[in-house]
């Protein structure tokens, strides 16, 4: 661990005020991390203390719902806040060491190595199939018909992160997929969130499914890593490049372990989280044909062939929808992280051994940070009005040295997706609200039902 800073004057701050909250609604907020933070947020204050539980069993909490508050957190550059929190070791423990749960310091030669597959250049390679994908979605759809649009996400994201990125038909193997991460991960929150855990080491139901999910997992991605190296002229430009990559230090390169624990999260980050966003926006655009209307007219005046990565600039608009769809349903509403010392955040003193939640949906949907925060208007996005922003007050993607890597390859994927499907079928909403769950991140928590017509 890097030797923590000084911490200077820090013993002259005061702690976060106590969140006044009763035990019973502090323990349901945290298991409902979606809207429990906004929850603690207006009963505590931007950086509340808060326990659910004796230190023995849970650490303390802060949650930090302000930009600066978030700032100070996430900027952080040593391992002086890292993700040795509850959610982070159950995440490993199930589905393995990756980027997203790592502890600092096996995280960094892993984020060096991995780093330059995610260039905006490199990740154009894995977004060619996103535009067929949504086509061929679309042509299965009946005319004025009914389709469920989270359900239809998630086939689209899949198709597409199949064929462009590993090199399979993943459709064929959605139930090694989509079945197994989501037991995977909710067993990981579930359990992390639990102020009251069973022993490792009793053989429970729950964990008997977890881990099984997660050896399927491991199967399907060791099977892809197999066929890779054995056909290096295989189409399947994620896979290729996490087996060429190595550190630029030290010249190692991952093991097939290793990748396999990348191409999980990967599957997870592209397939669930991507699909959810998409959902998403086009249930709100199924509600709002003004702006409907105004993707379609962007799309219109590019080439009638299927939409590519060289199309993004010519999409700023519709880019700006799925940045305001990511500001209301951001897929990781929450983020954990343990202090290994005392920190100063926005002027309060956070003890060493406290769990700070950050409320990302907390401060993105802030009144006091957003006009008329629940309304879905994507012009709050456009060249001017973004120059207004916060830095820190809209953060789908995390902030500081441990932002997601996928950011770029995310918004490429939705935008695409996103103008094509317009492009081809008018939607038009039939449920009045996109109810939200929570497994690990946050999903659609029913069929999200919308009426499509063809163009």
């Amino acid at each position: 661990m890097t030797q923590a800073p000084s911490t200077g004057g820090l013993e002259s701050l005061p702690l976060a005020p106590v969140n006044p909250m009763p035990l019973r609604q502090r323990l349901k907020a945290v298991k409902e991390f979606s809207t429990g933070t906004e929850r603690l947020r207006d009963a505590g204050g931007p950086v509340t203390r808060f326990t659910v539980g004796p230190r023995w069993l849970m650490p303390p909490m802060v949650l930090v719902t302000s930009p600066a508050a978030l700032r100070d957190v996430l900027s952080i550059k040593d391992g002086s806040v890292d993700k040795t929190s509850p959610v982070f070791d159950e995440m490993r423990r199930i589905i393995g060491a990756n980027l997203a749960d790592l502890p600092y310091e096996p995280w960094r030669p892993r984020r060096r190595t991995i780093q330059p597959v995610f260039t905006k250049q490199r990740v154009r390679e894995f977004g060619g199939h996103m535009a067929q994908a949504a086509d061929s979605v679309c042509d299965a759809w009946t005319d004025g018909g009914e389709v469920d649009l989270d359900a239809e996400s998630r086939a689209l994201t899949l198709r597409a992160l199949g064929r462009s990125v590993l090199g399979m038909d993943l459709e064929a193997r959605a139930d090694d997929v989509a079945g197994p991460l989501r037991v995977a991960l909710s067993y990981a929150i579930s359990r992390a969130t639990r102020p009251v855990r069973a022993p490792r080491w009793l053989p429970t139901t729950a964990r008997r499914r977890a881990r099984e999910a997660s050896a399927k997992l491991h199967r399907l991605a060791g099977d892809i890593v197999s066929e890779c190296r054995r056909d290096p002229n295989r189409v399947a430009p994620l896979v290729h490049a996490l087996i060429a990559a190595e550190d630029p230090e030290t010249g190692k390169r991952l093991s097939d372990s290793e990748i396999c624990d990348e191409i999980i999260i990967f599957m997870f980050a592209g397939h669930d989280t991507t699909a959810t966003t998409l959902a998403y926006a086009l249930w709100a655009l199924g509600h709002d044909p003004a702006c409907q209307d105004r993707v379609v007219a962007e799309v219109a005046a590019l080439p009638d062939r299927p939409l590519n990565p060289d199309d993004l600039p010519n999409l700023g608009y519709t880019a700006q929808v799925v940045r305001e769809s990511l500001r209301l349903c951001p897929p990781a509403p929450t983020g954990t992280r343990m202090a290994c010392r005392d920190l100063d955040v926005a002027g309060y003193r956070v003890e060493a051994g406290t769990m700070v939640v950050l409320g990302r949906m907390a401060v993105q949907r802030d009144p006091a940070l957003w006009d008329e925060p629940l309304r879905f208007n994507p012009d709050r996005f456009g060249p001017e009005a973004a120059k207004k922003l916060e830095r820190w007050q809209y953060i789908p993607f995390g902030g500081g040295p441990r932002s997601c890597i996928g950011d770029h390859f995310a918004m490429l994927e939705v935008t695409l997706a996103l103008a094509s499907i317009i492009r081809r079928a008018e939607i038009t909403s039939l449920e009045p609200d996109f109810p939200l769950a929570l497994h690990f991140t946050m999903i659609a928590g029913a069929p999200i039902r919308a009426r499509v017509r063809k163009r």
